[in-house]
């Protein structure tokens, strides 16, 4: 995963979502009952409703991947609050994200809660994933982060790791372990060459970068690693200049 900036939606767009929000808040208010189901299927095939599926995938850059594995195509929305149970967010911008058939799957109305009422899914577009996720290495799966000041593992991320299945789809522990390699080659390439400027450093880390993993490699627990740990001790200036870079990221 990858922490997503959200982006500002077109005012008619931000329009269309609001009045067809306001019906569902209507006719809740009203005492009835709207068919849930009916409503988001006639919506999403509105050219409004395209136009937002698009501004998600832009959202995603020139790949346009999945907001949870950041692997497949993003082809569809998602709702981080299932549609059925949370109907007050049926059509709120926050809460549509971009997902792949696989993820989307794997998620259906799965919302698990803590006791507080706060969702115990990662929502990328509200933090940042690598506060509760581990990337492994041998495997190229994710796992759950072990907060050192919890004494445990987080909640969050062992709950998004079971919902999505992140340590269980091997296609996509491949994946990542790939571009894992090809940011450690841009590394040890900089290293190894003098001449080499910061801000090549940054373009070739961001085009080797397929799935979210410089979150990790420079902000989680991903830079004690090999060749990592190396720039920030060798190259503090650097290091600098790519925390500068990615912290948006």
């Amino acid at each position: 995963m990858q922490r997503v900036r959200r982006a500002a939606l077109a005012p008619d767009l931000h329009t269309y979502l609001n009045d067809k929000q306001q019906e569902i808040d209507t006719a809740r208010a009203r005492g009835e009952n709207p068919d849930i189901t009916s409503k988001w299927k006639s919506a999403r095939q509105t050219q409004s409703m395209t136009s937002v599926l698009n501004a998600l995938q832009s959202m995603m850059g020139k790949r346009g991947r999945c907001m949870y594995c950041v692997d497949s195509h993003g082809c569809d929305i998602e709702h981080f609050r299932p549609k059925s149970p949370f109907p007050e967010w049926m059509f709120q911008w926050q809460n549509l994200l971009l997902c792949c058939t696989e993820c989307g799957r794997l998620k259906g109305s799965k919302f698990p809660l803590h006791d507080d009422q706060q969702p115990l899914l990662i929502d990328p577009c509200v933090e940042d994933p690598w506060d509760y996720l581990d990337f492994e290495i041998e495997t190229g799966r994710m796992s759950a982060r072990y907060i050192l000041q919890l004494n445990d593992y987080s909640n969050k991320g062992l709950k998004t790791v079971e919902i999505l299945q992140l340590d269980r789809r091997e296609g996509l522990a491949e994946s990542y372990k790939r571009t894992y390699k090809r940011l450690k080659q841009c590394i040890s390439n900089y290293l190894e060459t003098p001449s080499a400027t910061q801000d090549d450093l940054v373009d070739h880390l961001l085009e080797a970068d397929d799935h979210g993993l410089l979150g990790w490699c420079f902000k989680g627990t991903g830079q004690n690693e090999a060749p990592f740990s190396a720039l920030k001790s060798q190259q503090p200036d650097a290091w600098q200049h790519c925390l500068t870079a990615f912290s948006d990221y």
